[in-house]
């Protein structure tokens, strides 16, 4: 594949068909992915400034077109063999939780289009840490793509990138809820900073799910055993939107088209909130859209929403 500016708009996915593209590419002869909403575009590697102090996998900075923008060795973050048999290296330019990085990685292979049903999330074992840096595996063809919790990567060299339980305060005290939550994500440390958030806002009873059709069998049983009072079972759904499985728009989108079920309102709580991923998610009938990492606004649309 040539090294080209890819454009996003040319990606023509039906919103709600539980379908993502994977950008496919490669690190020490070893195949990886990313959900192509996360890429604004792709460049060969070129001169890198390094900055004194920085993170250990932060190779420096540089500036393509009016943008200064960090570099990270995703080799060096996996642990794997920076060093490519090709000179031409690649830089993957990314946009989520309202950030632009650059990771440097060996090649870009192709983009492929596949169901998020035929992507099965990976024992957290995997690289070694304790919530894992795989959100899931694909099979393509003869070999497995490993999709990688970018979000993760940039939380752990950029902390104060991801949530930040210290938002909370201007909430001022708090009362107690019953009211119960059901909170889809499959990210292990994401899952638990929305909860810690939740419990420190009042909300403790909270139900999890790691992927859409967990959290929807979950749903049609509440359907057939509380149709008359389905808010007494639950009274908001906060759903990120890239999970194995199902994805968060097609949940909402079959929430949505149940007669009995459409009375619970969904929020999408995702690192791909843009003006066109927004008009996505209404469509499919969520009342609210709101890019990670904004906790406070989450809890006051809860509120609003739940009670």
């Amino acid at each position: 594949m040539s090294v080209a500016t890819l454009k996003k708009q040319e990606i023509l996915l039906e919103t709600g068909t539980n379908e993502l593209e994977i950008m496919e590419f490669t690190i020490d002869g070893k195949h990886f992915g990313i959900n192509v909403a996360k890429v604004t575009e792709i460049m060969q590697y070129q001169n890198i400034t390094s900055m004194p102090n920085s993170n250990q996998y932060v190779e420096g900075i540089f500036k393509p077109r009016d943008m200064i923008m960090v570099v990270i060795n995703l080799g060096a973050y996996l642990n794997l063999n920076t060093v490519s048999d090709d000179e031409r290296d690649i830089l993957i330019i990314t946009n989520f939780n309202k950030t632009s990085s650059a990771f440097h990685v060996h090649s870009v292979e192709a983009i492929h289009r596949i169901s998020w049903s035929n992507i099965e999330k990976p024992d957290k074992a995997i690289y070694g840490t304790e919530d894992g840096l795989a959100t899931g595996i694909a099979r393509l063809e003869n070999r497995l793509i490993t999709i990688l919790d970018f979000e993760k990567i940039i939380a752990d060299i950029c902390p104060e990138k991801s949530i930040q339980l210290s938002d909370l305060k201007v909430l001022g005290k708090r009362q107690e809820y019953e009211k119960p939550i059901m909170v889809v994500e499959d990210s292990p440390l994401l899952e638990k900073l929305i909860v810690e958030a939740l419990h420190q806002s009042g909300y403790a009873n909270i139900e999890c799910f790691l992927n859409g059709e967990e959290a929807w069998e979950k749903l049609l049983q509440y359907r057939k055993n509380n149709s008359d009072d389905l808010k007494s079972a639950v009274s908001c759904i906060i759903t990120d939107i890239e999970m194995p499985r199902m994805d968060g728009l097609r949940l909402t989108k079959l929430i949505n088209s149940d007669p009995t079920l459409q009375v619970i309102p969904v929020i999408i709580f995702s690192s791909l909130i843009t003006e066109e991923m927004r008009n996505k998610c209404r469509s499919v009938g969520s009342v609210a859209e709101i890019s990670k990492p904004e906790i406070g606004r989450l809890i006051k649309l809860i509120d609003q929403y739940s009670l």
